[in-house]
């Protein structure tokens, strides 16, 4: 058996991975939020780590609120930095695996190209900062088999996300307004979950490994929008808008598109097409709703 960590998990990626853990029999799962430990204390994780002998953690603990981290720097940085850096020093200590999910955010969006692993960071928010900090910490302790995975307009069937507040704004109004000037990828966190699990047993690397995961396909927020009113079959009109239709404190990138051969390639993974998946996650929480 093979012990796991997997720290944040009532968060939505932590709670997908949840939802698999009955399909890795091989894997011996310990699900843990803050209550449970608190990865900014150093002495409280490595005595975790030590005490269950565990050989893999996959952190989804992570500040994410990208406006309130640009009024709240410290906490970011604590959860996105200084926990990561108690991580990747506990894991070198002790010969664990690691997983830790970026961002999308560490880019600037400037260009017009998908981003590969090697392009340049510019981060233009306080959480791409911090989450950059996080990333250039680990490469610098530099534990073996550690892999940063970043991703991208991550949703899914738990928590607070993009298709839960547009499903529930399209049931009360008549139309909604969304920004189309901003390009990525959404990203269903059931899929990156399943990936994260499948890859596990295939790290074997001495350097610090970047790698991008996002569903395949690209689009808008409101191309976005427009498929999960269509997929829950809501009468509501979706307009586009400019970003200066809504001002944010927070500066996000127009283009955040991310390469994702490298993971496809080195680790055989095959990636859905955002829009099955998003549709796939419809009827999931459609099943949820139905079976209250």
């Amino acid at each position: 058996m093979i012990n796991v960590l997997v720290t944040g998990a009532d968060g939505m990626l932590g709670k997908s991975i949840q939802f698999y853990q009955t399909e890795y029999s091989k894997f011996n799962f310990y699900f843990t939020n803050k209550a449970v430990l608190d990865i900014s204390d150093k002495e409280m994780l490595r005595a975790f780590v030590r005490m269950n002998n565990i050989a893999v953690i996959v952190n989804c603990a992570a500040y994410t609120n990208v406006e309130k981290a640009e009024f709240n720097t410290k906490n970011a940085n604590r959860l996105n930095f200084k926990a990561v850096q108690n991580l990747a020093e506990i894991a070198k200590q002790n010969n664990c695996g690691l997983i830790h999910i970026s961002t999308d955010y560490v880019f600037d969006g400037e260009s017009q190209i998908p981003y590969n692993e090697e392009d340049i960071t510019n981060p233009q928010n306080v959480y791409g900062i911090t989450k950059l900090k996080g990333e250039q910490i680990l490469l610098e302790i530099n534990p073996k088999n550690t892999i940063i995975i970043r991703t991208s307009w991550l949703y899914g069937e738990y928590g607070s996300n993009f298709v839960k507040t547009i499903s529930n704004l399209a049931s009360e109004k008549e139309s909604i307004s969304v920004v189309n000037d901003q390009i990525g990828s959404p990203t269903y966190a059931k899929d990156l979950a399943k990936t994260i699990l499948d890859i596990i047993p295939q790290i074997n690397n001495s350097n610090v490994e970047l790698l991008h995961y996002t569903n395949k396909g690209s689009c808008s927020w409101f191309d976005f929008a427009t498929e999960i009113v269509k997929n829950f079959n809501l009468q509501c009109e979706v307009k586009p808008v400019s970003s200066d239709f809504y001002p944010t404190e927070a500066k996000r990138p127009k283009f955040s598109l991310l390469d994702t051969l490298k993971i496809e390639e080195k680790y055989h993974v095959e990636i859905p097409e955002w829009k099955s998946s998003l549709k796939k996650c419809i009827e999931n929480l459609e099943s949820s709703i139905l079976s209250l």
